[in-house]
């Protein structure tokens, strides 16, 4: 079997997403930013989904990330073909080391080409007729999810907690971005309404100091909150170990980095944090050799938000995964239900707080193709 094309269609989506300005976190001891949507400016929203097709028939299809910096740009797809037509798409681990160790020598973010290595377990799947959690070795058959938690006030805030127990939910994770007094009011706020048995999260995207994440971490400690997310910005590498050494309570970080694979477990080794963070759309291969490497060292990897197919992806590889948790849900349909706009007919939420990956082979994605169709509005090949 041979790759025979790299295609890239672009899809347009209902909505808009918002541009930002940045404004001053009131209240800290050094000056933090938050991110303001700015009024009355606003973009079209796209979607990215890459299609790898061979001489055989067989396609591989995932979604990939089309914007930023980590994304797989129109511009990619005549590099992406220069690199692998010809090659067999069963050959990933291949495909992975000479992509992964040459995009130095093309010029291209980290894991720029994860949309694609998504495509070759698809079309692995397809070939076997089996779905990827068996391809990798199924380790339990649905996966809990958290629930992250919404609010503009403390009331709001712990009523949606409060909800999200109702559903079935087992684990709930905040973001509150205010100083430290009141955020530590509103994580006790939220343990008391979830009671002792619920696990809680804290993920503040790097607004404290570091003597403010000690206060903190010493709070969620006497909480028993699971993990604190973020706390510092991955760049004080220095105060991330010595935060990790300091607290007992887990530090996940990683975040802004996930597409770096070799960083991320850097991180790990160096003591700079206690858990990894990665999402697959950065694609399968790297991110099962992290899960591998943090199984290694007594820890877990965690997966962020539904890592591409509208959570089809993520709920593979955490039923296959021993070293996981949660799958991460955000409530409101964008980052699942949005999935119906192109074409998705079994997009995954979670029932009763728990996910199950489909059972058709690779991915399992099943296309109403004419919905695809009519959303496309070009394809790059």
């Amino acid at each position: 079997m041979k790759i025979t094309n790299v295609k890239l269609s672009i899809l347009e989506m209902d909505g808009v997403d918002p541009y930002y300005d940045l404004i001053k976190l009131h209240g800290q001891r050094r000056e933090r930013w938050l991110h303001h949507t700015v009024p009355a400016r606003e973009k079209k929203r796209y979607e990215y989904v890459l299609h790898v097709e061979t001489d055989e028939g067989v396609v591989g299809i995932c979604t990939t990330p089309g914007d930023g910096h980590t994304g797989l740009h129109p511009g990619d797809v005549a590099q992406l073909q220069a690199l692998v037509v010809g090659e067999d798409p069963l050959k990933r681990e291949y495909l992975y080391q000479k992509l992964h160790q040459g995009t130095r020598w093309v010029y291209r973010s980290p894991s720029w080409f994860g949309g694609f290595d998504n495509c070759l377990w698809d079309i692995a799947g397809k070939v076997a007729g089996l779905p990827v959690y068996s391809l990798l070795g199924k380790v339990r058959d649905e996966i809990h999810a958290y629930y992250n938690t919404r609010g503009s006030t403390i009331e709001e805030a712990v009523e949606d907690a409060q909800m999200a127990l109702d559903l079935g939910f087992v684990a709930v994770k905040d973001h509150f971005y205010h100083p430290v007094e009141e955020n530590i009011r509103w994580l006790t706020a939220i343990r008391e309404a979830v009671g002792d048995e619920i696990d809680c999260m804290h993920d503040p995207v790097a607004i404290y100091t570091f003597e403010e994440a000690i206060k903190v971490g010493r709070a969620l400690e006497d909480l028993d909150y699971r993990w604190f997310e973020e706390p510092l910005p991955e760049r004080s590498h220095n105060q991330l170990v010595e935060l990790a050494a300091t607290l007992d309570i887990p530090i996940m970080a990683t975040e802004t980095f996930m597409y770096d694979t070799d960083l991320c477990a850097q991180y790990l080794i160096s003591g700079a944090t206690d858990l990894i963070r990665q999402n697959a759309r950065h694609g399968t291969t790297n991110l099962m050799k992290l899960a591998h490497l943090s199984e290694l060292h007594g820890t877990n990897v965690e997966l962020n938000g539904p890592g591409g197919l509208y959570g089809l992806v993520h709920a593979h590889l955490l039923c296959s995964i021993q070293n996981t948790s949660y799958y991460e849900y955000f409530p409101g349909g964008r980052h699942d239900k949005d999935g119906e706009q192109i074409g998705v007919l079994n997009w995954v939420a979670p029932v009763d707080g728990k996910l199950r990956p489909p059972d058709g082979p690779g991915w399992g994605a099943e296309w109403d193709w004419k919905q695809f169709e009519n959303r496309t509005v070009e394809v790059v090949e």
